[in-house]
């Protein structure tokens, strides 16, 4: 019985130690998990314009939201008919804000508006993606 009590001592150590360990990790795995989305996005519309010979905008609204639009008749805005997909992290990236200097724009050659570079940030640090003129879409840790 005194065995038993032993291991259980070890094992509970064991797991609050693990346990602060993963709290104080989950701000960079939520960092780079946003990262992964908005650079995940940002190909499929790239994509999604070469498919479909038309532009494709990302809008970065907020802090927290994003658009994305596939513009069937090159207007730059939303129309009837146009699909329109938002995205949020708010709800399972807790604590990271979007900020963007450029809404880029898809070309149905692959190619972007203009340079563009996106700030993924929290209290783990920030993150960079940028889209180059020639539709690269690029993650770097300034």
């Amino acid at each position: 019985m005194t065995e038993l009590m032993v291991v259980l001592g070890i094992l509970g150590i064991v797991l609050g130690l693990s346990g602060t360990w993963l709290s104080s990790q989950l701000p960079y795995y939520r960092l780079n998990g946003v990262v992964r989305q908005i650079r995940a996005d940002l190909l499929s519309a790239r994509a999604q314009a070469v498919k479909q010979g038309n532009e494709v905008r990302v809008f970065f609204t907020d802090p927290q939201h994003y658009d994305i639009l596939n513009d069937v008749n090159n207007n730059g805005r939303a129309d009837p008919g146009e699909a329109v997909e938002t995205r949020s992290i708010i709800e399972e990236f807790a604590g990271v804000t979007i900020e963007s200097n450029n809404n880029p724009i898809f070309y149905p050659r692959g190619t972007a508006s203009s340079l563009a570079t996106v700030r993924v940030s929290n209290v783990s640090g920030e993150k960079k993606i940028t889209i180059g003129i020639t539709g690269r879409v690029k993650v770097a840790t300034p």
